[in-house]
């Protein structure tokens, strides 16, 4: 396990420097300067600012900036607002960013699971069919139209819940729906098709020879090897969580990452743009980790191998 560990640290590494590298072209390579759209200044007080800002600099030399300033951890002054750093925005923005992400996977996960359980044992059965169909619905509807038809009815509407910013559980009650019901539908028809498959297993029917409770033979010995794809696809729903939620904050005015994000672009404050970005690819790189360590302590067969892999 714990070559394993090294291993995929050095691969995280890796692949965080080519996530940065990418980042750091990608900008550079947009024609113009953060200042062209300042119609008040001149060419000297734009040159000045430039300098200020180390754009005016070779683009190897930036770039060696640009790693320092990773390393570090000091990803400079935001050129839009000189008076905040990104520092400062990150840690304003991602603590909420990270709220609305955790509560959304928790009701996801939990709702997922749960309903794929009751699918599963009422097979070809109305809660079956209609759980399933409800569940099609929440994979076919984007998330942002899925918050703009639940601000429209359950916010205007019928005035059960407030909308716009981030204050109480009821501020949280709308963003989290729209944001979990993808998910939820997901992890609900996997569960559910996991669940209908270990529960022909041999050791399943040994434990009803026994005599145990049907709720013990799910809950002790199905619903753990039930979860193991379930675990395998966190990954994938952990990224599409965690970006969607920029799109979430800006219909909702809640003020995390994504308004910072989708600002910085708008007005390309370049610093805030790299500095989010490696910061978010940072983050989910180490949850993608922690997800794949997880999957060797949920099942104890998998044994990690030196080569970063996984063997039986």
């Amino acid at each position: 396990m714990l070559k394993y560990i090294l291993k995929r640290l050095a691969i995280m590494a890796v692949t965080l420097w080519i996530i940065i590298t990418l980042t750091f072209v990608l900008m550079t390579s947009i024609p113009g300067s953060p200042f062209n759209s300042d119609q008040s200044s001149n060419e000297t007080i734009r040159a000045n600012l430039e300098a200020h800002y180390n754009l005016d600099k070779p683009p190897h030399v930036q770039y060696l900036l640009y790693l320092k300033s990773i390393v570090t951890f000091d990803f400079g002054p935001s050129i839009k607002q000189p008076n905040q750093s990104v520092n400062d925005l990150l840690s304003r923005g991602f603590p909420i960013s990270f709220e609305l992400g955790i509560i959304t996977i928790v009701v996801a996960v939990i709702s997922g699971v749960l309903v794929g359980i009751i699918a599963a044992l009422r097979h070809n059965g109305i809660l079956d069919y209609l759980t399933m169909g409800i569940a099609v619905l929440g994979i076919s509807i984007p998330n942002f139209i899925l918050a703009t038809l639940l601000i429209q009815q359950l916010a205007v509407n019928f005035e059960l819940f407030p909308t716009a910013t981030w204050k109480s559980p009821a501020h949280m009650v709308l963003p989290v729906l729209a944001l979990a019901t993808g998910p939820m539908a997901i992890i609900a028809r996997l569960t559910r098709s996991t669940m209908l498959e270990v529960l022909t297993q041999d050791y399943i029917k040994m434990a009803k020879a026994k005599g145990l409770s049907p709720w013990k033979i799910i809950f002790k010995h199905a619903l753990r090897n039930a979860l193991m794809p379930v675990v395998t696809i966190m990954g994938t729903l952990l990224a599409g969580i965690l970006t969607g939620t920029f799109v979430i904050e800006q219909i909702f005015a809640i003020p995390g990452m994504g308004k910072y994000f989708v600002e910085s672009i708008n007005q390309r404050d370049y610093p805030v743009i790299m500095g989010t970005t490696v910061f978010y690819s940072a983050f989910l790189i180490f949850m993608l980790f922690l997800v794949d360590i997880a999957y060797g302590i949920l099942d104890p067969r998998i044994k990690m191998n030196s080569k970063g892999g996984e063997a039986s």
